[in-house]
């Protein structure tokens, strides 16, 4: 296959569905597999579950460390409902491509896909030296548990050493840090009786009130730090006092704040609420936790990716925070890597809703600036 610009390998990518729940990655992994051959980059393949494999492809350079990793996820979330355009179709209207997936972030793997393409054509024909490696990762399910970005740190094709750069949707800035993420799910024990005689048994949803109650209060409390109490089950009829009652929360964590000190919060409120609410007993269980990522103001990658932006806009920026969770961001946090930014084409308030779109001169800036990083950098 020839080289092709971001702008088309976008429209592309858009047309192949690889939604997740849903149709997956596997379409996409062919194509990116098809459009990577006979380049002389080392292709790679990383099991994840049938169907579902992490692509890595790989340009060596004089020296083995660090690389300037690229990571950028295949999947989408999934279509959703009131679209006006085809979801895809990959239409082009008035500078703008619309489609699932063309914002978050098939745009910003199609950049990086094209200048590493053309990258590694330059190095097989000898008109190019990279003195440290290219590494292009592309992950699956992203937007889901994150299985293919965790199973890329086990594997260990990214290291605390080298430079990570995600292709999210950042709106023309680049982004470091991140709010950290923990999910808890709690459970309430109580007694049933009859609702005429509450007094004989313990309401678990009362308490469980109680326990959202306390914590929202001292949540608040913190500076930027929140909680989401996304999802609440319990009780059988309105005559019987309830025993049991189950509640979902998601805290998004501002440092110093962290798992330990959410959970400091956690276990005092239902000590409380068992104080309030006699007979009932909780238990919980914590399903995930993404600890929150700084700002390395020293990165080096920072450094040359601020370079890079300003010979290609002539815009100084400087650092800022990326409201969600990232790939990066799991390498930064379980590998304590500090050289993880996120820089990519498109808005991510347009990401995961009805008619998405990515602005044609997003995808053409980032590409340029991936092709000045690369003499930046490496």
């Amino acid at each position: 296959m020839k080289n092709l610009n971001a702008v088309e390998l976008t429209r592309r990518m858009v047309r192949i569905e690889s939604t997740n729940p849903g149709a997956g990655e596997e379409r996409m992994e062919t194509f990116i597999r098809a459009y990577l051959e006979g380049c002389g980059a080392r292709i790679e393949r990383d099991f994840i579950e049938p169907g579902r494999n992490n692509l890595i492809a790989t340009i060596p350079g004089e020296n083995p460390s660090p690389m300037l990793v690229w990571i950028c996820h295949m999947d989408t979330v999934v279509v959703g409902s009131n679209w006006m355009m085809e979801p895809f179709e990959a239409a082009m209207e008035e500078g703008k491509i619309y489609g699932r997936g063309s914002c978050d972030m098939k745009a910003g793997l199609a950049c990086a896909l094209s200048v590493f393409r053309k990258t590694a054509c330059h190095v097989q024909d000898g008109k190019m030296k990279l003195k440290y490696p290219l590494r292009l990762i592309c992950t699956v399910d992203e937007e889901g548990d994150m299985k293919g970005v965790d199973h890329i740190v086990d594997s260990g094709f990214v290291t605390e050493r080298d430079w990570v750069l995600d292709l999210e949707p950042t709106n023309g800035e680049i982004q470091m840090a991140h709010k950290g993420r923990l999910w808890v799910e709690l459970s309430v024990h109580g007694v049933t009786a009859h609702a005429s005689k509450p007094e004989e048994g313990a309401d678990a949803v009362a308490a469980a009130g109680e326990i959202i109650s306390l914590i929202r209060k001292n949540v608040e409390k913190f500076k930027g730090t929140t909680v989401t109490f996304g999802q609440i089950k319990g009780g059988y009829q309105p005559y019987v006092v309830p025993d049991e009652c189950r509640l979902w929360m998601d805290f998004r964590t501002v440092c110093p704040d962290d798992a330990n000190r959410i959970m400091g919060i956690v276990e005092k409120a239902c000590e409380e609420a068992k104080s309030l609410v006699k007979g009932v007993w909780t238990d919980y269980r914590i399903t995930g936790n993404r600890p929150g990522v700084e700002i390395n103001r020293q990165s080096h990658l920072l450094d040359s990716l601020k370079k890079s932006v300003f010979w290609v806009t002539g815009e100084k920026l400087e650092a800022g925070v990326f409201p969600g969770y990232t790939d990066s961001a799991v390498i930064a946090g379980r590998l304590n890597n500090h050289e993880c930014l996120s820089y990519g084409p498109g808005d991510l308030k347009y990401a995961h809703k009805p008619d998405e779109f990515v602005e044609i001169k997003d995808i053409e800036r980032c590409e340029r600036v991936l092709v000045e990083l690369i003499y930046e950098l490496i």
